[in-house]
């Protein structure tokens, strides 16, 4: 699933190239995907001709600005991903218009959304499991749905006084904490693993249970990992990829998600553990990150 380094990814893509375009019209051949308005062909009529404005990430959620107090949000979901450029219908596929383009990259031809802007170009959602969420609010009611969301942790004011306040009287395990999107905004299973790892503790370790030494190592690896994150475009061990199409090489950095059974990179030692926590997959040392 795409996380906030990976939405940043995508948003730092689209403002160098989208910025002050209009959207002119739409297609899909998945209209499910646009939850708000529920009437696709209402959704098409409001966002015509609205200009891009500004675009900014907040969480996992992509919004755009647009004129007459509109936004759209975009949500990736689990497979989801943003492409610009141009596309022709070729029986009845989408084609990359450049055949050399990173476009023709396997994992961007599940296009089920296309929105065309007015300098002849397109943004196109590819998503093949058809998870991704669009919807199109009026710009107050929207800032004022986002107000829910916890701290963006990249931003200047998160400093380790407002980290450490996020876990006041939270209980549960830390790796589930740090999901939890209406604490801490952006961190899902790639990343909140990858920083548990930097801070030396245990996935499992309760929030309350935590040391204040544990609590600043904790806060020191997110800012680390999801701003290297950033730096190298995000992962793309599976579906992701940026708005040219290309694959982000944070999966290269990766030290324990998705590396069950290779030895730690630190310690040399232990080989690296997979549970399951909530449901979802945590990966550790089981020498550098002691219960």
């Amino acid at each position: 699933m795409p996380e906030l380094p990976e939405v940043q990814t995508t948003v730092n893509g689209l403002k160098s190239k989208v910025l002050k375009r209009a959207f002119v019209d739409v297609w899909s051949d998945w209209e499910k995907l646009v939850k708000k308005p529920t009437d696709s062909n209402l959704f098409k009529r409001q966002i015509k001709n609205k200009k891009i404005i500004r675009i900014y990430r907040r969480a996992k959620n992509i919004i755009f600005n647009l004129s007459e107090d509109y936004s759209l949000l975009i949500h990736l979901k689990m497979t989801g991903h943003l492409l610009l450029g141009k596309w022709k219908l070729v029986d009845n596929i989408w084609k990359p218009v450049d055949k050399k383009s990173p476009l023709n990259d396997p994992y961007n031809r599940f296009l089920h959304i296309i929105f065309y802007l007015n300098n002849n170009h397109m943004l196109a959602l590819s998503d093949v499991r058809k998870f991704a969420k669009i919807e199109l609010w009026q710009t107050k009611e929207l800032e004022k749905e986002l107000q829910k969301l916890g701290p963006e942790p990249l931003e200047d004011d998160f400093t380790f006084k407002r980290f450490k306040g996020c876990f006041t009287k939270k209980r549960g395990k830390i790796k589930q904490v740090l999901m939890i999107p209406e604490i801490i905004a952006g961190i899902g299973n790639i990343y909140s693993s990858e920083i548990l790892w930097h801070a030396k503790v245990h996935p499992e370790k309760l929030v309350q249970n935590l040391k204040e030494s544990e609590l600043k190592n904790i806060y020191k690896a997110t800012q680390k990992v999801l701003r290297l994150g950033i730096d190298l475009g995000g992962d793309s061990f599976s579906d992701y990829r940026n708005v040219n199409g290309e694959k982000g090489s944070f999966n290269e950095q990766r030290k324990v998600y998705k590396r069950e059974n290779e030895f730690c990179s630190r310690c040399k030692k232990s080989k690296i553990k997979r549970i399951k926590i909530a449901g979802r997959s945590a990966f550790y040392c089981p020498t550098c990150q002691k219960p």
